[in-house]
């Protein structure tokens, strides 16, 4: 695809210099930290149920993880590198790192803090006790010795540091022991390091029950693992004087490098690149807040390049492995189950290519079933009608039906062609897996395209019938995967709509072949038609605002950074344009500013399900224009990816999405933030009005919006 289409810096009105000024846009990486706030904050929400508060602690380590493998590292590259070029909010490198520390210390302190003095006792009071080395007596620490040297002891692994043992390597996100120890009669303190084996272990181990096997009070017991170990270690160092274990952890940089320029084909490139990911640099050192200052100066000579590396923790190290404890069967303590809805018309209709060319049909998971969509491709692979399947898969997840679906589809003799994106970041060993057993299958695959990702999630079916060859079109804001259409809101549409299905035809062979075709119908493709697609819709909105007075805007998205497009968004709001931008993780516009964006509104919900969707409406003088899809408004979706928006055609999916599903999210007033112009949120107060939270409003009214087009088909 041609990147040429979209200059560097595209944006209508470069006398607008002004407009550019620094201090009116919030650094990328600080506004990503307070959406992990935002997580944080739900760890805190009593309404939740307990076992989902730790879940969110879980999410808040586990982002920090990536952002730190990720981000953090990419600004260690910049230093390293020399790079001067800045962002459009000012901040040296240097100085994003040192404001990056400056945020998370409070954070972490305020993550641990919830963890023992909220977490804990409320587990107590549950019945689940989470045992320190402290509280064991002397029974129950009899019982984890006998488990300890049975099970774990010959797993482990001790390893001296000193003049003839070179230091360790401390491998990525591995939860490690750094011990001190002293011979009998001597003052020389010694060191070793224990690898905890997480991954072979539950990090919290359960104890038994009582000698019977039986524990009459209900209760349900753990310990860390480290706990256990650290209680246990005269067993690996007997004859030694243990004076100190803590435990640590290194974060490594693990943002590949994918030489594509000097391999032979992608998919070597990508396997050479992800044996590297968990040997890079060290860019985060976790390690108790009691760490012995001997043994943190001989860390930071061998691990650390920067002071603002280490982050003291009091508390357990690598939160992010409390997922473990979704596992505890307790149904009292997590959310209440529901079941998806089904739109009537699937419902009624077995004939999913039937109910499809009927009336095009949206999916809003989770709060509608996912199932349509496995079915729809289901039922693509096993009608003799269907003569082809074309799709992208970004991230697939384990046990994928979609990708067995077109193993099926193979065997049945369907022509099938995959665009399988190697370069999914975290997922690539997956989607190699994925691409070659689809390629085993004779599946034409396609494994990704130099220097972009594809990032659009398109699904074509083409079939024959009665009236000729029927094009049916799958297009959504989210990944073909089962598990995460549980967790994440997510917008789908099947149509049949000619034109758009040209549109995705043409864009399938930009994907697999040498097509150079840009002239589509109706979608907006990146890299190139996206930005310009949407500054052209904003200057229409800006100047219908100028005749008539009645402009208006409203996106919901993920993340919205592209300067150019907020430079857009500012002169819309100069000219009196009203826009709402709801935005669920970074904005680095500045709302609220007088005589700059204070026409602009910024909302934020976090909540059980994380917002995924992306809606972009333009008021269009009352003839009004819906665009979803997979993009968001970022330089990295914009110019190095392929992704695509489209827009809802059919007019009463379009007033469903304009009645219904956005203004259940822009009057939610219970999981709502609003952003400050200084980069800060606040809640709404409680004594706003009426308690509206959307999320649980979609639970309980799920399948409304398609439930209201029955009827208007009715009538």
């Amino acid at each position: 695809m041609d990147q040429s289409q979209e200059p560097e810096d595209y944006y209508p009105d470069r006398a607008c210099s002004l407009l550019s000024d620094p201090a009116l846009y919030i650094n990328r990486e600080l506004s990503w930290i307070r959406f992990n706030q935002h997580v944080l904050d739900e760890a805190k929400d009593p309404t939740h149920p307990l076992l989902e508060r730790i879940k969110f602690l879980a999410i808040f380590a586990n982002n920090l993880d990536e952002f730190f493998m990720v981000r953090v590292s990419g600004l260690h590259h910049q230093l390293a590198e020399g790079v001067l070029k800045l962002p459009p909010d000012g901040l040296t490198t240097m100085e994003q790192l040192e404001r990056i520390n400056n945020d998370l210390v409070p954070l972490l302190k305020e993550q641990t803090r919830v963890w023992s003095e909220e977490i804990i006792p409320a587990l107590q009071k549950a019945g689940i006790i989470i045992h320190s080395r402290l509280t064991l007596d002397g029974t129950k620490r009899k019982q984890l010795r006998r488990f300890f040297f049975r099970e774990i002891f010959p797993v482990l692994t001790p390893l001296a540091f000193d003049k003839s043992h070179p230091f360790p390597f401390i491998s990525n996100l591995a939860l490690n022991l750094a011990i001190i120890l002293k011979r009998p009669g001597s003052q020389e303190e010694l060191f070793a390091r224990i690898k905890i084996p997480n991954t072979l272990f539950p990090r919290l181990i359960e104890l038994p029950a009582d000698p019977d096997g039986k524990d009459i009070s209900g209760r349900q017991e753990f310990i860390f693992l480290e706990d256990l170990i650290a209680d246990n270690l005269d067993l690996l160092f007997p004859g030694m004087e243990i004076v100190a274990a803590y435990p640590f952890r290194v974060t490594r940089d693990a943002d590949i490098e994918i030489e594509e320029d000097e391999a032979d084909d992608l998919l070597s490139a990508v396997e050479q690149s992800i044996s590297k990911r968990w040997i890079g640099t060290p860019v985060r050192i976790e390690i108790a807040e009691d760490m012995m200052p001997a043994i943190v100066d001989m860390m930071g000579a061998k691990l650390a390049k920067y002071p603002h590396m280490f982050y003291r923790v009091r508390g357990p190290v690598g939160l992010a492995d409390l997922f473990c404890m979704m596992n505890i069967d307790r149904p009292d303590l997590k959310d209440t189950p529901y079941a998806p809805s089904v739109p009537d018309r699937l419902e009624r209709d077995p004939d999913i290519f039937h109910a499809i060319k009927q009336r095009d049909i949206i999916l809003f998971h989770p709060y509608e079933s996912f199932q349509p969509v496995i079915k729809f491709l289901e039922a693509a692979a096993h009608d003799p009608d269907v003569l082809a399947i074309k799709m992208t898969l970004y991230r697939t997840g384990t046990n994928s039906p979609i990708v067995q679906a077109l193993l099926d589809a193979r065997e049945h003799g369907k022509a099938v062609s995959v665009l399988v994106e190697l370069k999914a970041r975290f997922d690539e060993e997956n989607n190699i897996g994925w691409a070659r057993a689809l390629e085993r299958a004779g599946a034409h695959v396609v494994f990704g395209i130099m220097g972009l990702k594809v990032h659009a999630k398109l699904c074509l079916v083409v079939r024959k019938e009665k009236s000729g060859i029927v094009r049916y079109v799958h297009m959504s804001s989210g990944n073909y995967n089962a598990v995460t259409a549980k967790i994440y809101t997510d917008i789908g549409l099947f149509t049949t709509n000619e034109e758009i299905a040209s549109d995705v035809s043409h864009l399938f062979n930009v994907l697999t072949g040498y097509s150079q075709f840009s002239a589509y119908h109706h979608l907006l493709v990146a890299p190139g038609g996206i930005k310009k697609g949407i500054t052209r819709l904003i200057e229409q909105e800006i100047e219908r605002q100028k005749e008539h007075g009645d402009g208006r805007i409203i996106f919901k998205l993920n993340a919205l950074q592209d300067a150019g497009i907020i430079r857009t968004l500012y002169r819309a709001s100069q000219e009196g344009v009203k826009i709402h931008l709801q935005v669920r993780g970074i904005c680095c516009l500045r709302p609220g500013i007088e005589g700059i964006s204070d026409n602009i509104t910024v909302t934020t919900i976090v909540g059980r399900f994380l917002e995924h969707t992306r809606i972009y409406y333009f008021h269009n003088g009352g003839d009004p224009l819906v665009l979803m899809g997979s993009s968001d408004l970022m330089p990295r979706n914009l110019k190095r990816r392929i992704e695509v928006l489209y827009p809802v055609l059919d007019p009463g999916i379009r007033d469903e999405i304009i009645n219904t599903i956005l203004p259940v999210h822009l009057h939610d007033t219970v999981k709502t933030r609003i952003l400050q112009a200084d980069g800060s949120y606040v809640r709404i107060s409680k004594e706003s009005g009426e308690r509206m939270q959307a999320q649980e409003w979609l639970i309980e009214n799920r399948g409304v919006w398609n439930r209201n087009l029955v009827k208007e088909t009715v009538r």
